[in-house]
């Protein structure tokens, strides 16, 4: 029989209710003629709830005792998933991730999978159990407990799917499919049938929170076929595959945008070599993860340096450049946190001239100016004024043809 690996997320398993209409999803696959190991993750709320309880007892945590917290959250999950599907009928065994054997590294609460042992799960299904296996969690060369860090269970399902040899890993969520863009901006967005795993990692990258980035890699690197599916919502969902499989590609798959970036801009700055290194050495330092960079050379000697990073380490890299234009003899350093980043996504623009152009004319159609850009083979970004987030996706959602018909 076919294998098919499914995830389902924290608000997907959040209830008894909910746990039972997963146990019902299972068993349908299973009358389908499918072998199914199932990867949860903890109920909604409850891996929250467990941090809460764990800064109350010591702000500073520990991160090996952490994991041994937060993997209780997964244990309940399968448990009780495993009883609903014995009581519907079902023959099911449910496991830790220390008890498949998910080995990690010894990274404490961002460990990353090194191997899975699947041989307890070949024989289980070969005696005709439906597996239950907890996801965002493994265990070490010691025997300590890991845990994958936020999303995990995604590229634990991965995992397994790439392990075992799977026909497909299915990553059951709140929404039906990966999206031209998002529906709460751009109400005609279009649900894709099909995206590739290139496609994905930059929306995810660049935005798009359907899946983990993590997971998308570990799909890519072994060729597991993902698919995105509604735990609520009957339908096929999104295929996420290799390009050559994806029989006809769209010029732009996608638009993604990211809310949370900040720009930071040293004026004046001698232009010579090494220029670079001093003023983004001491972010790299801080741990400050850089974006876009844009260097302009001026007349007089001079060259002007701007960047983005995440809004959130704004204030903290503003302060360490202001201590790096001092000594660098730069005229002004300047900043502004209402900016956002809009991108096209798709892997048809390496064989179709003219796109880059075309998204700055519509752009330039509705007033909006752009700040940044920054391009790859398959990826063209922006950087504009935050309050032109809503109009410019818009508008470039129209002009490149992205709306479901269906849709008024």
């Amino acid at each position: 029989m076919a294998l098919i690996v499914q995830k389902f997320g924290g608000t997907s398993v959040g209830t008894v209710e909910r746990i039972q209409h997963v146990a019902d999803k299972v068993i349908d696959y299973r009358r389908n003629g499918h072998d199914v190991v199932v990867v949860v993750s903890a109920m909604s709320g409850e891996t929250d709830r467990l941090l809460g309880l764990a800064r109350e007892i010591n702000p500073g945590i520990d991160g090996r005792e952490l994991d041994v917290l937060l993997s209780t959250g997964e244990q309940v999950t399968i448990a009780l998933l495993a009883m609903a599907l014995n009581n519907k009928g079902c023959l099911a065994r449910s496991y830790t991730g220390a008890q498949v054997q998910i080995l990690t590294d010894s990274a404490h609460n961002k460990a990353r999978i090194r191997d899975i042992d699947g041989a307890r799960i070949r024989r289980d299904l070969a005696d005709g159990y439906a597996i239950v296996v907890a996801g965002f969690q493994g265990v070490d060369e010691h025997g300590n407990i890991t845990t994958l860090g936020r999303g995990g269970s995604d590229t634990t399902a991965v995992a397994l799917a790439a392990a075992l040899k799977a026909q497909e890993c299915q990553i059951y969520t709140d929404v039906d499919g990966v999206y031209t863009t998002d529906p709460r901006v751009v109400p005609n967005a279009r649900r894709l049938s099909r995206i590739t795993f290139e496609e994905m990692l930059e929306m995810a990258s660049l935005g798009s929170k359907v899946l983990q980035i993590r997971s998308v890699e570990f799909a890519g690197k072994y060729n597991v076929p993902l698919r995105v599916l509604s735990s609520f919502k009957e339908g096929e969902g999104t295929l996420i595959t290799l390009e050559e499989n994806v029989m006809e590609q769209a010029l732009i798959s996608g638009i993604a945008f990211n809310q949370n970036e900040a720009q930071l801009t040293v004026l004046g700055v001698p232009d010579q070599p090494g220029v670079a290194y001093q003023i983004l050495g001491p972010i790299a330092d801080a741990n400050i993860e850089v974006d876009m960079i844009v260097q302009n050379i001026g007349a007089d000697g001079t060259t002007d340096f701007t960047f983005t990073v995440h809004r959130n380490d704004y204030d903290k890299a503003l302060g360490l450049l202001q201590l790096q234009a001092d000594k660098l003899g730069a005229r002004q350093v300047s900043g502004d946190k209402k900016i956002v980043k809009i991108s096209l996504v798709g892997v048809g623009m390496r064989s179709h001239a003219g796109i880059a152009s075309q998204m700055f004319k519509t752009l330039a159609s509705v007033g909006i100016n752009i700040r940044m850009i920054s391009t790859s083979e398959i990826k063209i970004s922006v950087v504009v004024d935050e309050k032109y987030l809503e109009l410019g996706v818009r508008a470039l959602h129209d002009a490149f043809g992205l709306e479901n018909p269906t849709v008024d």
